[in-house]
């Protein structure tokens, strides 16, 4: 029996998780519905303003440590999905002039356990446009987090509402990404160069670096950046920490364990 999302969180492991939802009735969020002919690419901007208003909303409310109702519901993850989902998902029907459930009841949570998750995920949702042949480079993808963070780069600015990216770990480091945004920057355009089939294999060397920091393997990489949503279906991370996620969430078995494969050499 599926577990409560509320349940599948544990911050003892990781800050940082995947979720999705997915529509019903075969509507379509998002692209051209070639029954009605319609097309739907503006809904795209929908999703991106209210993500940033969500997130700009809950953090403003955790700095002012806000009545504790409002505390709690910072770390439920389902009332966030739900804040999101709702608001597009009246804007849908009321577009597409009908009534009824526009999601499915339930949506998909990923905790990604280690730094090699965090990355391949990030990768793999910022080169969506890029896989689906809407754009040819990251600049391109309208909507995404990762063009936010090149036109602020830019302008030697960090997005307000993204995390940022404070180079390698060190000691007493600030709350952020782990890794230096040019070299995130410069893997995810190898890895968009090679899934246009225009430069196979085409990994920079300071990309292969880092790499190596996450020993992934090259072939292993360019699996996880198209296949993510394929290969994973729970918790993503090394055997050692999926082992420490269900300890800590009290669970008797590790299932998904053969995924880690994914996120190791060998």
């Amino acid at each position: 029996m599926p577990r409560p999302r509320r349940t599948q969180i544990s911050v003892e492991d990781t800050p940082f998780y995947h979720c999705c939802s997915r529509v019903v009735r075969r509507a379509y969020l998002c692209g051209d519905d070639k029954i009605s002919g319609r097309n739907y690419n503006h809904r795209r901007g929908w999703v991106e303003s209210l993500l940033l208003e969500l997130v700009e909303a809950h953090e403003v409310l955790r700095l002012k440590h806000s009545i504790a109702t409002y505390r709690s519901r910072l770390c439920d993850i389902s009332w966030f999905m739900r804040c999101l989902n709702e608001p597009i998902a009246r804007q849908a029907n009321q577009e597409d002039n009908c009534t009824g459930r526009f999601w499915e009841g339930r949506f998909k949570s990923q905790a990604l356990l280690d730094e090699a998750a965090v990355l391949a995920c990030m990768a793999y949702v910022d080169l969506n446009p890029i896989r689906a042949k809407m754009v040819e480079s990251p600049e391109q993808s309208d909507h995404t987090s990762i063009q936010l963070r090149i036109k602020a780069a830019l302008k030697g600015e960090q997005p307000k509402s993204l995390l940022t990216f404070i180079g390698n770990e060190r000691n007493n480091q600030p709350k952020g990404i782990a890794f230096s945004l040019q070299d995130y920057l410069e893997l995810v355009d190898d890895t968009g160069r090679i899934i246009r089939n225009d430069k196979r294999g085409a990994i920079s060397a300071n990309s292969t670096k880092l790499l190596a920091r996450l020993n992934i393997p090259q072939d292993n990489w360019l699996k996880l950046t198209t296949e993510f949503g394929k290969l994973f279906h729970g918790p993503v991370g090394t055997l050692q920490e999926l082992t420490h996620y269900c300890e800590h969430l009290e669970k008797r078995r590790r299932h998904f364990a053969s995924c880690c494969q994914h996120l190791k050499a060998g």
